[in-house]
């Protein structure tokens, strides 16, 4: 058996699959709010060491297999895919409409179909009914949204009216305010998954709370992704450089080394 060979196409497969992460960051370069993902390389034989710490495994594998198999285990694998939630750049577009968040682990509340989720883009819109929405259409929730109606919850803003958000989100028309929007902050930001669309999703609601002085809401700008387009071509190139590495690896062990071992039985005189 050709170990070499197994730990190449191991190797090969990881970079395909950070390839996949890096070319996601790439195509959401221009995405407001996007937050960019990354991964951490690991061996097998780590992984395995790890999880055997926290569960634990029992480790009944024989000495002899230990030995043969040791150049396997240092296969590399994705052992973690993550979020980087460091604050982009801020633009200016003097939209009312337009709001960014200054802390990383700040997000709004939107209701979409599949329940309540946060996002990190503020570049809201009035629908025709006046509700304050997202892109893509979902309402935004102010600080009280649980003791509204659910069919009526959200912010209305009436048409052509003097729209102003102070930093704490509180929301004035013509001076008077009319409501605040919900600053989400989780308890543990590495609890916090995206699920599509620039939204995020934390399992438990109740480990998020609404902060009322956060201090942190711009109005008129937008928070720019944190995608460094830069960084990710490095990480890009360098990545097709390591894939085209382990092919000429696997070519290696398949080819060459199995024509000569070949050649070399067949020398061998009885």
């Amino acid at each position: 058996m050709q170990n070499g060979y197994y730990q190449a196409t191991g190797a090969m497969v990881t970079q395909f699959n950070r390839l996949d992460v890096i070319t996601n960051n790439l195509a959401n370069v221009n995405t407001i709010g996007y937050k960019r993902d990354d991964v951490v390389i690991a061996d097998f034989e780590r992984i395995f060491k790890e999880t055997r710490d926290i569960l634990p495994l029992e480790n009944n594998t024989k000495d002899a297999a230990k030995f043969l198999n040791r150049t396997i285990d240092r296969v590399p694998h994705i052992n973690e895919e993550y979020t980087d939630f460091s604050e982009g750049g801020m633009k200016l577009t003097n939209n009312p409409l337009d709001l960014s968040l200054g802390k990383k682990d700040l997000f709004f509340l939107v209701e979409t179909p599949n329940g309540v989720r946060m996002t990190k883009n503020g570049a809201f819109n009035l629908d025709n009914d006046g509700y304050l929405v997202s892109k893509e259409g979902y309402r935004v929730l102010p600080s009280n949204y649980e003791a509204q109606p659910a069919q009526t919850r959200g912010i209305v803003v009436p048409q052509g009216s003097e729209l102003s958000i102070d930093k704490d989100g509180a929301i004035y028309v013509n001076n008077e305010n009319i409501a605040r929007l919900y600053i989400a902050q989780p308890r543990e930001i590495r609890d916090v998954k995206k699920e599509g669309d620039n939204l995020f999703i934390l399992s438990n609601l109740n480990d998020i709370r609404d902060n009322a002085n956060s201090g942190s809401v711009a109005q008129g700008y937008t928070q720019i992704s944190n995608v460094n387009p830069v960084v990710e071509m490095v990480s890009l190139i360098e990545a097709n450089r390591l894939v085209d590495m382990y092919q000429k690896v696997m070519t290696s062990h398949m080819t060459d080394l199995n024509q000569e071992a070949t050649s070399k039985l067949a020398s061998i005189k009885a």
